[in-house]
């Protein structure tokens, strides 16, 4: 989320980084609409990105989905769901 880091030599490399952070900054600005009746509604990003994205779970993939498995000791649980089920996720 870093849009000043363009340290790469070549400057098609650094324009893919920051097409890709203006991808992530779009993803957590939807995060945070979606997010608009829960506690979460008005965090920063880094806010977001550490509450709601830096945790460990457990990816199982078949042909027609993909599993999430989230710790059960996972303070922000419901407002994951939460946000998860408003933009597009069905429950298991």
């Amino acid at each position: 989320m870093e849009l000043d880091r363009t340290s790469c030599t070549s400057f098609w490399a650094n324009q893919f980084r920051v097409l890709l952070t203006a991808a992530a900054y779009a993803l957590m600005q939807e995060i945070r609409l979606q997010a608009k009746n829960i506690t979460l509604a008005r965090a920063q990003v880094t806010t977001l990105r550490e509450q709601l994205l830096k945790l460990s779970a457990r990816l199982e993939q078949s042909v027609r989905r993909i599993v999430l498995h989230l710790p059960q000791s996972f303070a922000y649980l419901n407002e994951w769901t939460r946000i998860a089920r408003k933009l597009g996720a069905t429950p298991a």
